[in-house]
């Protein structure tokens, strides 16, 4: 009898470990170590990485344009796999990322997503989130990085189709060449009585002996010029904001139409605000002050009121104000 119960105890552990719900220990156990593994090697994979942003010069609503991502790995022996970058803009979802499956240590690795702007104005681009599901794919580990950066969508231009240009107009504006008080320099002169000395050229006048002026050339008006009504009523609605946009895509349109003829384009707002180009410059500064042009106030209007010139005093009155 002792013996039997002796026996018993011995095998006892042994059936223990037999049992369905030891196993199931042993399985969470493992699932746990797991789970804690997966972490230390996604936070390793993260560590040590810098991410910089390469945005085009310039974009436009309606075309296509390629934003550069560039992430550098600083650790020196251990490589980062499976590493997903999300692009943040700011008021905007993050819908386009970059995945990297392994950035080797001390070196970089570059990709691209492409991005249609369907709106105007400034694209504010506010940092990165970096995540990694390496090593197993059961769990996302990420981290954002504050990154700033802006890009100027510029309005949509479609082909316009111009009249001919007048006869004997020569492009670039009117008064280009001919003396007057432009920023432009013609050449220089001997100084006359009654003329401004601010032009005086100092360096020239010592040389010679003699009062040497710059002169100055005439300001050059322009070919064209476009209005822009910016003037927003109060009781308008979105009808009225989808009506400027369109005013604004058709003011640009022709302003490049123009430019790309040869002229001097100048669009003014009824609100004072302006910009000019030329072939020269090119249509960037245009496209840029449409881009960031926005819709004021019918109250608040930025033009002086005109001043009313005092009447004319009489004869009469005159003769009233000697007599007293």
């Amino acid at each position: 009898m002792v013996g039997t119960l002796a026996c018993d105890e011995t095998a006892a552990p042994f059936a223990a470990i037999n049992t369905g719900n030891n196993l199931l220990y042993l399985l969470l156990g493992m699932l746990l170590a797991l789970i804690i593994v997966s972490g230390l090697m996604s936070e390793l994979s993260l560590r040590g990485l810098t991410v910089v942003r390469r945005l085009p010069l310039r974009a436009q609503v309606g075309r296509a344009h390629l934003v550069e991502i560039e992430v550098f790995n600083h650790k020196k022996q251990v490589p980062s796999y499976a590493i997903e970058v999300e692009d943040l803009r700011a008021g905007q979802p993050a819908d386009k990322r970059c995945f990297f499956l392994k950035i080797s240590p001390k070196s970089a690795q570059v990709a691209a997503y492409r991005r249609t702007p369907a709106k105007r104005g400034r694209d504010r681009h506010v940092g990165f989130r970096i995540a990694t599901r390496f090593p197993f794919g059961l769990f996302e580990k990420s981290r954002e990085v504050p990154a700033e950066g802006e890009l100027i969508i510029y309005p949509a231009v479609d082909a316009v189709e111009l009249a001919p240009a007048p006869p004997g107009r020569t492009s670039g504006g009117d008064g280009i060449i001919g003396r007057g008080h432009g920023e432009d320099f013609l050449g220089l002169k001997l100084m006359r009585a009654g003329e401004d000395p601010r032009d005086i050229y100092w360096r020239k006048s010592a040389s010679l002996g003699h009062l040497v002026m710059r002169e100055r050339a005439r300001e050059a008006r322009p070919d064209v010029a476009i209005p822009l009504d910016v003037m927003r009523p109060t009781s308008a609605g979105d009808e009225w904001d989808n009506t400027f946009e369109r005013r604004i895509r058709d003011v640009a349109s022709r302003a490049v139409a123009h430019v790309k003829r040869g002229d001097t384009v100048a669009v003014r707002t009824n609100s004072g605000g302006q910009a000019r180009a030329d072939r020269s410059a090119g249509a960037d500064p245009l496209l840029r002050y449409l881009a960031l042009v926005e819709s004021v106030p019918a109250a608040t209007s930025l033009i002086p009121p005109k001043t009313t010139a005092p009447e004319p005093r009489t004869d009469a009155s005159q003769g009233h104000e000697a007599a007293q």
